[in-house]
């Protein structure tokens, strides 16, 4: 069935802040069981996926100045909360009966197994899902940039960012109720409008091999199961004149 979807492989990124659903903090178990449903309706149509998930829910290595602590320390702890978030998502899609692997960029194999990129491959070849912790390993880089790398180095079709607004807009919609959505935008634009779709890293490193991102809405359900096969929900980001 999959030789009928728009997109067959796919790195779905979500952010840590998505898991605390109404909490201030943390994750709510709600969440991580509407994430497992979604997923699963089209992981049962033949998409092989890879996920980022941040952890921003947990500890931001951005704030961590504010604390007291240095950058390179506040992103490791930024790291580890990713690792924390990727194993209650684990848990949840395995309940649900899919299977999973959990690949980390930083040494722990008694938790995750260490990130190589042959054996992720091996892993979405053999219809599992491979949950990529840790970021890139590395501080001063976000987990966008983790994500478009990944997103490379598996050959996805293309990167599905889920968020809670309806795709990518001129200004931010939670603020004003006239932004405008784009149905489609080019890498350049996104940099010079200063969109904040991703990173500047990220965008980058998408544009540099020519990478779609599809910006939608987690939140609605069944808008990642329409995204994936082909209807026009969101926004693409391209090489769009």
């Amino acid at each position: 069935m999959a030789q009928n979807l728009k997109y067959k492989r796919i790195l779905l990124k979500l952010s840590g802040e998505s898991l605390m659903g109404s909490k201030s903090f943390g994750i709510d178990q709600n969440v991580l069981e509407y994430f497992a449903q979604e997923i699963k309706s089209i992981h049962s149509l033949g998409v092989r996926i890879g996920i980022v998930i941040g952890g921003g829910n947990i500890y931001r290595g951005l704030s961590a100045n504010e604390q007291g602590i240095d950058r390179v320390t506040g992103d490791q702890m930024g790291m580890l909360a990713t690792i924390i978030n990727s194993l209650a998502l684990q848990n949840t899609l395995e309940k649900h009966g899919i299977f999973t692997r959990l690949m980390s960029a930083i040494k722990m194999e008694e938790i995750a197994e260490p990130y190589i990129r042959r054996r992720a491959l091996r892993h979405l070849e053999k219809e599992r899902i491979v949950i990529f912790g840790a970021g890139t390993g590395h501080p001063y880089f976000s987990t966008d940039t983790a994500a478009s790398l990944r997103a490379v180095e598996i050959g996805a079709d293309a990167i599905f960012k889920g968020t809670r607004v309806d795709g990518v807009f001129d200004s931010d919609p939670e603020k004003n109720p006239n932004a405008n959505l784009f149905d489609e935008i080019s890498y350049m634009d996104v940099l010079k409008k200063n969109l904040r779709v991703m990173d500047m890293t990220a965008i980058s490193l998408c544009q540099e091999n020519n990478l779609p991102i599809v910006v939608f809405n987690m939140d609605i359900p069944g808008n990642l199961f329409k995204v994936v096969t082909g209807e026009n929900v969101g926004t693409a980001v391209g090489n769009f004149r």
